[in-house]
């Protein structure tokens, strides 16, 4: 980079530094395609409202208890070289800042953080077997193939290939557990074969009663020797409990037999767990939550889809939407196919509609455009966070608007009875996971459209409404104006009349009690203002409004003695002189009180004094 924009990008880590609440506040700093991400050892010392005015700034959120400011492709490297080398923060990649981020979470957090990690290793091969049952799917149902033996046999292999995968993907979770959570990895993997051993009764055929199933008595207990095909929970369980096994055995067994004697009893007590306890506890958890899944479709009907999709984002604000990674490939196990995919692409396309709804409204604001257009982009991705966190959640109305769209693509997934046949991608990328059945991939585009357009045209309805309470007469006189003015970015200050300027008032018997007759500047004034009201007042009692005197008060207005006032963003303004604020403007000052008394003692005296 050249030395101007290294300048300029100093400044930026300067000011930012302090923004954050200084260097040593400063944990750790790395940066991702668009946004620069800092954790720090107290967020709640970080002026977001500042932060969003920084220069070259394009939005701020915390999430992942990391603040993440959003500079753009390209932009976000430079600023993060010359920001970490201000700082001493240099050489920490993404990995190790979300480490760090994990040391800041609650108990909970890091539970939920960790079983979503356990599918992170794994994601690739479930990928892979969905897009090749979508395509095996396809495939089978053309007369091309099933006249042709060599693409039937192709098909064939493709069909045998995804259920390979499927069929031991307990194994697979098993082994990505066990390594998450700090076990050998082998040890995972030895755990996922016991429980597919083909010595155990196929789970499937048990089911079915087309297999007789050996019961064995293990401390007074009936141990039902089925294997666990299918069983995700079981595999998630069976990991944890492998990974604490090996390390509790690798420290307190010696070490001059600590190679045989160590992950022999790890994986002896283990398997003593998995058809004692782990194993019938797993099934149970699964039939709950895949019954009460299947419940909601067959009872809840179209209610139950719209109110999951409508509500889905607000789970992705807690951090808590990590979980749906183990209760979908769990719900692929018992039924084959993932409604809560879908039902969560349309959520995400839905907020992303919101974006967008936004931005059209704002469509003026620069800094609106350069804020929206990487969030909608992020969601055709299926990542929403940007979205949420530096539009929706900030603004309010348009997370309410991308809610309501996402409940209506919802219905929509419903009425096409839409599904998935694997997970971990959405939006436009999803498509390739959608069960083909009943024009799948048509269904899929026309449930995204509408949960978009949804999005869209109710964030724009909700901000109707999101302006309706603040009205100012004087903007009706020229509004192109005064919106011209808000959008200059020039220092401002407001204060409205309704509401503020409107209560610094006067009476008769104040005038002629505290200036009538007391010198002639004062005498004049409150003859003239008497005369002037009484011209037009409807009875003896009355005061009058001294709407321009407040502009000069606020001048004299040292520590807010007269007027209380804080700072802002410029509000717009829509076409019937209502306005609300925006948080993603300029920032200005706004009065929002007077202190009536104060002021108008202030006034009498200085008048008095003349």
């Amino acid at each position: 980079m050249d030395e101007k924009k290294r300048q300029r990008y100093l400044a930026i880590s300067k000011k930012l530094a302090e923004l954050v609440g200084g260097e040593d506040n400063i944990q750790g700093v790395a940066h991702c395609a668009t946004r620069l991400r800092i954790v720090l050892e107290d967020n709640d010392k970080a002026d977001l409202k500042a932060i969003e005015d920084l220069d070259l700034a394009k939005g701020v959120f915390v999430a992942g208890d990391q603040l993440q400011i959003i500079f753009g492709a390209g932009l976000v490297n430079d600023v993060y070289e010359v920001f970490t080398q201000y700082t001493g923060k240099q050489n920490m990649s993404l990995s190790d800042l979300k480490t760090e981020a994990n040391k800041k979470m609650n108990p909970i957090q890091r539970v939920i953080k960790a079983l979503s990690d356990v599918f992170i290793d794994i994601m690739p091969g479930i990928l892979a077997a969905a897009l090749l049952t979508g395509l095996s799917g396809v495939l089978a149902n053309m007369d091309a193939v099933q006249g042709n033996e060599t693409l039937f046999g192709i098909t064939r292999l493709i069909n045998i290939s995804s259920g390979a995968i499927f069929g031991f993907l307990p194994l697979a979770v098993a082994y990505s557990a066990c390594k998450r959570f700090g076990g050998r990895p082998i040890l995972g993997i030895v755990m996922g074969c016991i429980m597919l051993s083909p010595s155990l009764a196929d789970a499937y055929a048990a089911a079915q009663g087309t297999v007789e199933v050996t019961t064995l008595h293990l401390f007074g207990l009936g141990v039902d020797l089925v294997g666990f095909q299918g069983g995700i929970i079981v595999a998630l369980l069976m990991g944890v409990v492998t990974a604490k096994l090996d390390l509790f055995f690798e420290k307190k067994v010696p070490e001059v037999i600590r190679l045989l004697v160590s992950p022999l009893l790890t994986t002896l007590v283990g398997a003593l767990l998995l058809f004692t306890a782990i194993g019938p506890l797993g099934r149970g958890l699964a039939s709950v939550i895949t019954g009460g899944l299947v419940w909601m479709t067959q009872n809840l009907g179209v209610f139950g889809y719209a109110l999951f999709s409508g509500l889905q984002q607000l789970v992705v604000i807690t951090g808590l939407h990590h979980i749906f990674g183990a209760i979908e490939a769990q719900l692929l196990a018992d039924t084959g196919r993932n409604i809560l995919n879908p039902l969560m692409s349309v959520a995400m396309t839905a907020q992303g509609g919101a974006v967008l709804g936004y931005l059209m409204k704002n469509r003026r604001d620069a800094k609106t455009q350069e804020l929206c257009i990487p969030s909608f982009i992020s969601v055709l991705f299926g990542i929403t966070e940007p979205a949420l966190f530096g539009v929706n959640v900030r603004f309010k109305y348009p997370l309410i608007g991308g809610c309501i769209g996402g409940a209506i693509g919802g219905a929509f997934v419903y009425f096409t009875n839409l599904a998935a046949l694997g997970f971990g991608t959405t939006v436009v990328p999803g498509i390739a996971l959608a069960d083909p059945a009943g024009n799948g991939y048509v269904n899929y585009v026309i449930a995204h459209v509408a949960a978009l357009a949804a999005g869209f045209v109710l964030t724009l309805i909700v901000s109707a409404f999101h302006c309706a309470h603040m009205e100012e007469f004087n903007l009706i006189e020229d509004i192109p104006a005064a919106q011209v003015l808000f959008d200059s970015g020039v220092p401002l200050v407001q204060l409205p009349c309704w509401g503020v300027a409107e209560h610094f008032s006067v009476s008769r018997p104040e005038l002629e009690r505290y200036l009538a007759g007391k010198n002639p500047l004062a005498d004049y004034l409150a003859s003239y203002a008497i005369d002037s009201v009484e011209q037009w007042a409807h009875g003896p009692v009355w005061t009058k409004a001294i709407w321009d005197m407040t502009a000069a008060a606020w001048l004299m207005n040292d520590g807010q003695r007269f007027m209380k006032e804080r700072i802002t963003s410029c509000p717009r303004i829509d076409g019937k002189g209502r306005y609300c604020f925006d948080r993603g403007r300029p920032s200005m000052k706004y009065v929002y009180r007077i202190e009536r008394d104060a002021l108008m003692t202030d006034l009498i005296e200085k008048l008095l004094e003349a």
